[in-house]
């Protein structure tokens, strides 16, 4: 006979998944409900709150915010510190364009409107996140100031980190890996940021980030120096 034991911490992280999950149907529902004037689903008063998941997983959740142009290196650095934290034994979730875009917001144009709605969602999305004691780390242009601060205020100002990613325009067109801008050039992509839209930079980033000057692993470990003394849970 094959016994197959499972220790108590795993037990409540697999917990853990589970309320995640049950909290991502209830923001579905609730953005589709009309009257939203008061909460029916009772069981969120029960659950398990931030802070004990945070001493479960021993680290503090934040939300990395990372902005920039398309081609800056927003997903690139993002996975070098994902990596680092996971072999460090710090929980974290990547997300971006293509794992948001073909899920939750994939109902959404890149109308001036729906990119507004699409950083909500991930937004809302984050603050899940967040209260589950993960570090959240979303590479996203999100062009304007004011799209930013939608976020943060929805995720919280002590919850918010932002790093600015620094490129100019003629070094991410020299990237271009995915032959956007050669595209947006043509006309073939229409409101395009950088080209036939606007970015506008951040005015007071927590990290800002020159990829023109920087090699990867500098600007890793940039963004590492940064965050570890504030999500490490000592």
């Amino acid at each position: 006979m094959i016994f197959v034991f499972i220790d108590a911490k795993f037990k409540q992280f697999i917990r853990y998944i589970v309320v995640f999950k049950i909290n991502i149907i209830y923001y579905i529902c609730k953005s589709e409900m009309k009257e939203e004037k008061e909460n029916i689903f009772t069981i969120f008063d029960d659950i398990l709150q931030r802070k004990e998941k945070e001493e479960f997983l021993k680290q503090k959740s934040k939300v990395i915010w990372v902005t920039g142009l398309s081609g800056s290196g927003k997903t690139t650095i993002a996975k070098g510190v994902e990596r680092y934290l996971h072999s460090h034994g710090i929980l974290s979730q990547l997300l971006d364009g293509d794992n948001i875009r073909v899920g939750i917001s994939n109902n959404l144009s890149f109308s001036a409107d729906d990119r507004t709605e699409n950083i909500r969602r991930i937004a809302e999305v984050s603050k899940l996140f967040l209260n589950c004691g993960i570090v959240t780390l979303n590479c996203f242009i999100s062009p304007t100031i004011e799209v930013r601060k939608i976020a943060e205020n929805i995720i919280g100002e002590e919850n918010f980190i932002e790093v600015y990613i620094k490129a100019s325009l003629e070094t991410c067109e020299n990237r271009d890996i995915k032959g956007l801008y050669k595209k947006a050039r043509k006309g073939e992509i229409k409101d395009f940021t950088g080209i036939s839209a606007p970015f506008e930079a951040p005015e007071n980033p927590k990290i800002e980030i020159n990829t023109s000057e920087l090699s990867i692993d500098e600007s890793v470990q940039k963004v590492l120096d940064y965050i570890l003394p504030i999500i490490k849970n000592n």
